[in-house]
């Protein structure tokens, strides 16, 4: 058979690497169908056994058309994650109250052994192609998912031999106007398919201003964690695809991001007690401006016939180092370098992870019943943490070695029922060199080792059909996690401790069980959902003083979703979407769950709303309103006073070209951030949040 008469069948779904979604569309084929191969075994979204969430190329553009900041896309279209800190940092960031596992095309960028909150700013969402999203604790990848996966998937080369796309955009505050206050970004991207050959190159560059709050303010910088105004990032993307033949493709892929401070202002602490907030003013601050600097290279190989089985194998890298800002914080100090209180340091992160995904499915087996997937995965991680300035180890070289088998079974019982069930094997092993701990910490010495651990994760669910539109489904999965290594490590100050006995190493694993229903019928697609996810030994951050600890503590989370999506014609769609959360610990060691988690831990319950329209050839508006509901704390200085924000976008088509306006928080609120009211009680990052904004962008497609 001509390779070149089938790729037209083919090529939604082999122009991405295994890990990769496809949403095929009634345009492209008589099936409406969306196969989502984050799950490893190509399980169709209507008869997944948990939540899972497409946000397709659309949603993100209109996002960005709005704001740039990734958490910004993310916590606009999800509502179970975290609102934006708007900072270059995200910890304290979560979905559904635990930590997610971001991959980007599969690869993994969170680092589970020194998280710095930092995954979240690996790349630029305008080389993203859509972005699947497994709700709820699952180890069908490995380390990290405990509150879910964020597989963001990047561009795919469109047809024709020679695509060229370019885009600028300009955003500017409404009060308070400048050349420190505007922000500029430019997107360019070349790509096509020739013969066998597909490849994309895309680059982008983006010079962040001065941010204003709604009353006008400079906006808080925060010079410790980083912050993504008053900075530079660029990235590039390159992909090359080869069809070896009819069924087999390789594809290699990388990606180079980079974000950084300007390092041209300095924060004016605020006063929590009176309200009033963290600004901003011109100077230097010490040390080095903080930055992300990330490398993401992926290989990927797939045989759609092998011996009637589907192979997919996949060899990557990830290599990222994360710089904080300076600070005189007391942990730092060290008599025998400077007097204690004068000397200044700032913590490095860097991480190196190499690892391998392989997985085999067969299908059409006991009458075109019963589908297996089997696969072994292998990974490595180095994480550790320095004092930039001054040289000194905060967090020793951590090794991570992991090997993992796993199978996935689904099963057609009946024309209505389908069974799911599956279980990954994981043996890890930790390896730790002897190392002393910072003066603040007694400068004393920990004796190194080799923890192992060695747990068998289980999930098993079922997706049954009441009528041809109404389904339910019920799930239970477990996701395993290290707890911070770094944070961990970091803080041990009694002498005699041996990593090999230290209990804060053992890892976290998370039990979720979830119950739901589905309708979808012609214009009308709705989704509710129910979960309760523990963890017997899990992690809850706690801050105390200049530093942030780690609480192994018993935790308990429970939470409904609701997702609502509605289109009045083929011109206007309504979507709303409702997250409810609720979060607790064991605060006593009795086993019993009696203190409730806090901002720094789980979301605001939230509901999203918004509609799109298409008004004829041209022209195409959208608006969306976020409201974040107030929520109560035990301590009641965390008391969160909810707000309202509301954007809104609209687009025209050009002879040549597209032209875009959109405005951000529309009605100017003048409010403090989630993170800021609800995580900590701090005069220093007791930041508001933006203000209104304009964007004007211009797109081209030549």
């Amino acid at each position: 058979m001509n390779r070149c008469t089938s790729l037209p069948a083919l090529l939604p779904l082999v122009l991405m690497t295994p890990t990769l979604a496809l949403h095929v569309n009634a345009a492209e084929t008589t099936l409406d169908t969306v196969i989502v191969t984050s799950s490893r075994s190509d399980i169709e979204q209507d008869k997944s056994p948990q939540v899972v969430t497409i946000i397709s190329r659309e949603e993100i553009e209109r996002q960005l058309a709005i704001s740039s900041d990734s958490s910004e896309v993310l916590g606009s279209l999800l509502p179970s994650y975290t609102p934006s800190r708007q900072k270059m940092t995200g910890s304290g960031e979560t979905f559904r109250g635990r930590t997610p596992l971001i991959l980007v095309d599969g690869v993994p960028q969170s680092n589970p052994l020194r998280p710095s909150g930092r995954e979240s700013h690996t790349i630029d969402f305008s080389m993203v192609e859509q972005i699947e999203v497994l709700h709820g604790a699952s180890a069908i990848h490995g380390l990290g998912a405990t509150g879910g996966i964020i597989n963001i998937i990047t561009r795919r080369p469109e047809q024709g031999s020679f695509n060229q796309h370019v885009s600028v955009h300009t955003t500017i505050p409404t009060s308070n106007l400048g050349t420190d206050t505007t922000s500029y970004k430019a997107a360019y991207r070349l790509d096509g398919q020739s013969g066998n050959v597909d490849y994309l190159l895309g680059l982008s560059y983006e010079d962040q201003g001065l941010f204003v709050d709604g009353s006008g303010e400079p906006v808080g910088v925060d010079n410790t964690q980083g912050d993504q105004m008053d900075s530079r990032s660029y990235d590039v993307l390159a992909k090359l695809g080869y069809w070896i033949d009819d069924n087999k493709r390789i594809q290699a892929s990388l990606n180079r991001y980079e974000i950084k401070g300007n390092h041209n202002y300095v924060s004016v602490t605020g006063d929590r007690a009176n309200g009033i907030p963290t600004t901003s003013e011109r100077g230097t601050p010490e040390g080095t401006a903080p930055y992300n600097k990330v490398w993401t290279t992926n290989i990927g190989y797939d045989d759609f016939d092998l011996y009637g089985m589907k192979l997919s194998a996949q060899l990557f890298n990830q290599e990222f180092e994360g710089l904080f800002g300076a600070t005189n914080s007391g942990t730092f100090q060290d008599a025998s370098i400077a007097p204690v209180g004068t000397l200044y340091d700032q913590s490095r992160v860097l991480s190196s992870k190499w690892g391998l995904k392989t997985s085999l499915t067969k299908d059409g087996l006991m009458d075109d019943r019963l589908k297996l997937t089997g696969g072994f995965d292998v990974l490595h991680d180095k994480s550790e943490q320095d004092l930039y300035l001054t040289g000194r180890t905060w967090v020793p070289a951590v090794e991570y070695l992991n090997y993992a088998p796993f199978l996935q079974a689904e099963f057609q019982l009946t024309d209505d029922l389908v069974l799911h069930g599956g279980l990954r094997h994981e043996i890890a092993e930790l390896d730790i060199a002897t190392y002393q701990t910072l003066a603040s910490a007694n400068s004393v010495t920990v004796a190194g080792g080799k923890p192992s651990f060695d747990e068998t994760l289980f999930n098993v669910g079922a997706v049954y059909d009441l009528t041809d539109s109404v389904s339910l489904f019920a799930n239970y999965s477990e996701g395993f996690g290290m707890p911070d290594a770094g944070r961990a490590l970091r803080g041990i100050n009694i002498p005699g401790q041996n990593v090999d006995t230290f209990l804060n190493l053992k890892p976290i694993v998370t039990d979720n069980i979830e119950v739901g229903t589905r309708y979808r019928h012609e214009h009308l697609d709705v989704e509710l959902s129910y979960y309760r996810s523990s963890s017997e030994f899990g992690s809850r951050l706690e801050r105390i003083g200049d530093d942030f600890f780690m609480r192994r503590q018993k935790t308990v989370i429970d939470g409904a979703e609701a997702a609502l999506g509605y289109r009045l014609d083929e011109q206007n769609k309504v979507k709303l979407a409702y997250s409810y959360i609720r979060g607790r610990y064991d605060s006593t060691g009795d086993g019993q769950v009696n203190a409730r988690l806090d901002g720094l831990n789980i979301a605001p319950n939230r509901l999203i709303a918004s509609w799109s329209s298409d008004w004829n050839d041209q022209l195409s508006s959208f608006i969306q309103a976020n409201y974040a509901f107030d929520r109560s704390f035990d301590d009641p200085k965390k008391e969160f006073d909810g707000y309202l924000l509301v954007d809104a976008s609209l687009g025209y088509r050009l002879p040549y070209g597209r032209l875009e306006l959109a405005v951000a928080n529309l009605f100017d609120k003048d409010y403090v951030t989630y993170y800021s009211q609800s995580a900590l009680v701090n005069d220093e990052r007791y930041f508001k949040g933006r203000g209104r904004t304009l964007t004007l962008g211009y797109s081209l497609d030549f």
